[in-house]
């Protein structure tokens, strides 16, 4: 898609128009010059045994990425904070050096100025503020990247109506539908240049996650959709004392102003204030986990965007009362399929069983792995992770032998590789929500051990699961006996390959070892042929320049047989 196509419709000659160019074209930039950096040190160095250069400056690299994207997306704002919020969420498969570094982006995001907030607020609901609000403070409680959030007090008529004065003003930035149009457009192109590295391309459908991305992100800038979601999350937990949701105040609501209840409280990450007011962080963990457990695998809704600024927890005011975690923000939600909750339920079932096997096939039925991968070599190693890693939680995992997990890692990494592997679509905010989840209970207790939260969650699921015991035993019964009718027939197909010499023996393992043997082999005749032929050349050129020059265009046969080999695979 190009720019005219997603950004704002503007004259060639138009200031907002080239400001729109010139911000599609530093994004662009950007991403060229680190996606070529990446594909150097990543990729060709290692085909030419140049592995330590790019082992010894991986953490320099990725450090002075990250800062430089850091200070891009502070100058740009827009999606650019979106982005680098969801990098800094990925702590399971970015490293720290990009995580930490990005981790406060949020934070830092300058606020707009409260007359130009004033003006689009006003021009939305189509009256002066003094009409709606007796007081609105000036000073935002949040700058978002795509709005900012005020404290109000509502007019005592309104107040009367609706049950509440204390509110909450949330009015988007001014033009911010053009720029997301515009990194929109951006992103999509870079998607595009991704899809086409086949490393990438096995593992996600580039195009597809940054169309997900998209719709996410243009539901966030629809704030009549945030308030729809904020009810129907309420109703997902109307039986549930401990979850709380603010009330909407849907007479002073539009696109781009969201007016609501403030329910302000103790910030999650808060340990000090918790402790305070005699709450156990531990057991808030636990409740939020178990929460977030209900969103996923219950009711299919989630709150995608559940980091410590998004959740509070509301002390009890009432004797009797127990304190309840009140979310906010409901401008980021995911679904899950009623398919996809199925293999997830699976899925934390198997890994709470510390069923290898299961959870492997439960992979599998989710999509993460392809139908016709072969997954022996990865039960194998799954098995063995949860025999000796199983159940443990951060803090335990520290006092292990470094030595000994970098070997499980060593093959759990190795299985990765050899194996096809992908992203399946819809999955971007789930991975998101999972993995601020284990961040915010991280945070409030660093021994906390997500297995505990896991089991008792699983358990529960086992018990619904029996409702359906007798039909799956059914089911298997049937494919026990459909297993012995072919029985015979099969054998009988077996002994006649037998006759005929037509019995192949695979070890997948020894043929991957043999042929990587034979790369390596063919890549190092390559670059010894490359090295003598240039040195060669370089000596021999001072006094036979005809014969050195030769040499030394030659050597480039053996450099583009490596460069060649590497764009075969």
């Amino acid at each position: 898609m190009s720019l005219a196509d997603a950004a704002t419709d503007v004259a060639p000659g138009d200031a907002a128009g080239e400001l729109d160019r010139t911000r599609y074209r530093r994004i662009l930039r950007f991403a060229a010059r680190h996606l070529a950096n990446a594909w150097w040190y990543e990729l060709v160095l290692p085909r030419l045994g140049l592995q330590r250069i790019t082992e010894r400056t991986r953490a320099r690299r990725m450090t002075r990425f990250a800062r430089a994207f850091h200070a891009l997306a502070i100058e740009l704002g827009g999606l650019m904070i979106k982005v680098g919020q969801f990098m800094s969420s990925r702590l399971d498969v970015l490293p720290p050096e990009i995580t930490a570094e990005l981790e406060g982006l949020q934070d830092e995001v300058p606020a707009e100025s409260f007359a130009d907030i004033r003006t689009l607020a006003e021009a939305e609901l189509g009256v002066p503020l003094t009409t709606v609000f007796s007081e609105v403070s000036e000073t935002p409680l949040a700058a978002a990247s795509l709005g900012q959030a005020h404290a109000a007090s509502l007019a005592e008529s309104l107040a009367a109506d609706v049950g509440f004065a204390s509110a909450v003003l949330k009015v988007q930035r001014p033009g911010i539908d053009g720029i997301v149009a515009v990194d929109l457009a951006a992103l999509r192109k870079v998607g595009g240049w991704m899809s086409h590295i086949r490393l990438v391309s096995r593992r996600v459908d580039m195009p597809a996650l940054v169309e997900e991305f998209a719709a996410t992100s243009l539901e966030e800038i629809d704030y009549l959709g945030e308030a729809s979601n904020a009810e129907r999350f309420r109703e997902n937990f109307a039986e549930h004392a401990g979850v709380g949701v603010p009330e909407v105040v849907w007479e002073r609501t539009s696109r781009r102003v969201l007016t609501l209840e403030d329910v302000t409280a103790i910030k999650i990450s808060d340990v000090a204030a918790l402790r305070a007011a005699g709450i156990d962080p531990h057991e808030v963990a636990l409740r939020f986990a178990s929460v977030m457990f209900d969103q996923l695998f219950t009711h299919g809704f989630f709150h995608a965007d559940p980091h410590p600024g998004n959740v509070f927890v509301t002390p009890a005011t009432e004797p009797g009362e127990d304190w309840r975690l009140t979310f906010i923000d409901f401008g980021m939600m995911g679904e899950v399929p009623t398919g996809t909750r199925g293999a997830l339920r699976g899925l934390l079932i198997a890994a709470a069983t510390r069923n290898g096997p299961g959870l492997v096939n439960a992979m599998r039925e989710v999509g993460v792995l392809l139908p016709d991968a072969d997954v022996d070599e990865l039960e194998r190693a799954m098995t063995q992770l949860f025999a000796r890693f199983g159940g443990m939680g951060f803090a335990e995992l520290r006092d292990v032998d470094p030595r000994e997990i970098r070997d499980f890692g060593r093959q759990f990494s190795d299985v990765i590789r050899t194996l096809p592997f992908q992203l399946p679509e819809n999955f971007l905010l789930i991975i998101r929500a999972v993995s601020l989840t284990s961040g915010v209970c991280s945070a409030l207790d660093p021994k906390f051990n997500l297995w505990d939260a896991i089991e008792p969650y699983a358990q529960r699921l086992i018990r619904e699961e029996q409702g359906n015991l007798i039909t799956d035993a059914a089911k298997q019964a049937g494919e026990v006996v459909r297993s012995l009718v072919a029985l015979p027939t099969r054998v009988d197909a077996i002994l006649n390959r037998i006759e005929q010499d037509r019995i192949d023996v695979r070890a997948p393992e020894l043929e991957r070892r043999v042929r990587r043997l034979e790369v390596a082999g063919r890549r190092l005749v390559s670059v010894t042929l490359f090295g003598v032929l240039i040195i060669a050349g370089g000596v021999l050129r001072p006094e036979d320049e005809v014969l050195g020059t030769v040499l030394m265009v030659t050597s480039v046969v053996p450099l583009l047989q490596l460069v060649i080999g590497w764009f075969r695979g």
